[in-house]
């Protein structure tokens, strides 16, 4: 029996581009190669630190190239956390997202997520309660795990909340660019520069293990984040950053997110038809326009570890959905991603899915 990973959410190898990048690894040595070589500044390579600045309507100096973002996320937890401080997390959200921010020594709180998004409604009651968090950590565009988009009325009233009471908003975009149908949002940063963090990366767009992640935040907060990546790690690895920059200069990076919007679209139709068809009264889940994950929450009060057991039997490999929740909501949450998988096995996974779930919910009934 094949073994079917509806685990990690990571691009198919067959999108990365390798004969291209291998040409700009070449070129950016050519052209900068002593630059690249010696020890730099902590902001990043200035060319695509200058390109992202000019992308996103901010200064040069509000930028900073790094390696990957989640390390970037680390760094920022440490700068701007006291051990104690507030957090406000989605729930569910990225799960190393949790763990990076209770490292870090924050009260991490989760925010419910609706069909829209965060429910703003809910942050806005705490906050009037007194609650003063550091940050609220969002993933808006097609969000991890569930596939949500937060709406432009929520987005709107989020920033307003963010300059009322003077909390950072960390907004995550690694999803932004792929919308498969539907229309762009306004980004956070775009509503609000003065109070939103935007962080992003490569790693959906080229390949994860590129790793190159950047951060834009108003002054001073990026020159505090330059010199603590200086700290940290001297310089970031200026090669591949000017391999995605050379990337981008050619049409390269354009071209290769219309290759994947093309790519990505039948797998994501593939696995709603198949919940639709095998799914149905067993679990709920959104409709997402983009990104790369569907959250499913199953109906039946099914124990994750009989779930994780039972499919593992199935041949399915699944991510423990209690990672996602900042407490104990956990139980019955599956995340499933589409991105790497075939429709033809997004298919045979979900109709194994949905005999584990229907056996373990017989038996669930049978207890109760």
């Amino acid at each position: 029996m094949n073994i079917i990973k509806f685990s990690r959410g990571v691009p198919p190898v067959e999108s990365f581009p390798i004969r291209k990048l291998s040409d700009c690894a070449c070129d950016a040595l050519a052209k900068y190669g002593p630059d690249l070589l010696q020890y730099g500044g902590g902001a990043g390579f200035q060319p695509l630190c200058r390109y992202l600045a000019a992308q996103a309507g901010a200064a040069d100096n509000q930028v900073v190239v790094g390696q990957g973002s989640l390390l970037l996320q680390d760094f920022l937890a440490r700068l701007l956390i006291v051990p104690g401080d507030r957090v406000y997390l989605e729930n569910p959200t990225y799960d190393r997202t949790i763990l990076t921010f209770r490292r870090s020594g924050a009260a991490v709180e989760g925010v419910p997520v609706e069909a829209d998004g965060l429910d703003v409604a809910w942050v806005e009651t705490r906050l009037r309660k007194g609650d003063r968090p550091v940050l609220l950590y969002s993933i808006p565009d097609f969000q991890n795990p569930t596939g949500t988009v937060l709406s432009l009325p929520k987005r709107q009233r989020l920033v307003e909340l963010a300059e009322q009471y003077g909390f950072w908003l960390v907004e995550d975009v690694p999803y932004r660019q792929l919308r498969y149908r539907g229309e762009n949002l306004p980004s956070l940063f775009d509503l609000n520069p003065r109070r939103v963090i935007q962080m992003s990366s490569y790693s959906k767009q080229i390949g994860p293990g590129l790793r190159v992640g950047y951060v834009i935040s108003p002054q001073p907060l990026a020159g505090r984040l330059e010199r603590f990546l200086e700290e940290a790690y001297i310089c970031p690895t200026f090669l591949v950053q000017a391999m995605v920059y050379e990337f981008i200069q050619r049409g390269w990076l354009d071209a290769n997110l219309r290759e994947l919007r093309a790519l990505y679209p039948p797998r994501l139709e593939a696995m709603l038809s198949a919940l639709d068809d095998c799914m149905t009264g067993l679990a709920t889940w959104y409709r997402p326009e983009g990104g790369f994950f569907i959250g499913v929450r199953l109906q039946a009060a099914i124990r994750q570890a009989d779930l994780l057991a039972r499919a593992n039997e199935a041949g399915l490999v699944l991510t423990d959905g209690r990672t996602f929740f900042t407490g104990a909501e956990g139980e019955g949450f599956v995340r499933l991603p589409f991105c790497s998988l075939t429709p033809e096995e997004i298919r045979e996974g979900i109709e194994r899915l949905a005999g584990v779930v229907s056996r373990l919910s017989m038996e669930a009934g049978e207890r109760v």
